[in-house]
């Protein structure tokens, strides 16, 4: 018999597998945004280019602009400007980490080039595999990280462990 809960273990047996050796996030700057030891979120790729251009382009440590205390990398001038503007609009879900993980219960680094722009906001994964099962139902998968997430969001990545 199929349960919600055969479902949702084999779903996590499966990332489970994907994620192998993949490492949970460091700390940055707190615990609900992803940003590296030096405040920089998203390694550095730009974010205005994810929701206008449906690309991972690499921003410029040239151009940056700062957003709850972490900074964010532009490859223009102007995908700064359009940021600061509304930078709510820009900023990744779950604080920059893997959608999938966070739907786990998890905090996981991600690979900015493993993304998709869904209802104009930017989710985050951290492996094929983990994308992979997240893609299978999208929707789903969004309800359940943004369940999950509320209960998340300020423990430390180390400190979680997956349910």
């Amino acid at each position: 018999m199929i349960t919600r809960r055969n479902t949702l273990f084999a779903a996590a047996a499966a990332v489970g597998l994907a994620l192998a050796g993949a490492a949970q996030a460091g700390s940055g700057k707190g615990h609900a945004l992803n940003a590296d030891e030096n405040g920089v979120m998203l390694q550095g790729y730009d974010p205005v280019a994810y929701i206008k251009q449906e690309s991972a382009v690499k921003g410029s440590g040239e151009i940056t602009a700062e957003h709850q205390g972490v900074t964010y990398h532009f490859a223009s001038a102007e995908n700064r400007d359009t940021f600061a503007a509304n930078p709510d609009a820009y900023v990744p879900a779950y604080g920059g980490y893997c959608a999938m993980g966070t739907a786990m219960g998890l905090k996981l680094d991600v690979k900015p080039e493993l993304f998709r722009v869904v209802d104009e906001r930017l989710y985050l994964n951290t492996a094929e595999g983990a994308q992979k099962k997240w893609l299978s139902d999208v929707s789903a998968h969004i309800r359940m990280a943004d369940e999950k997430w509320a209960g998340i969001r300020d423990i430390p990545a180390d400190q979680l462990e997956a349910n």
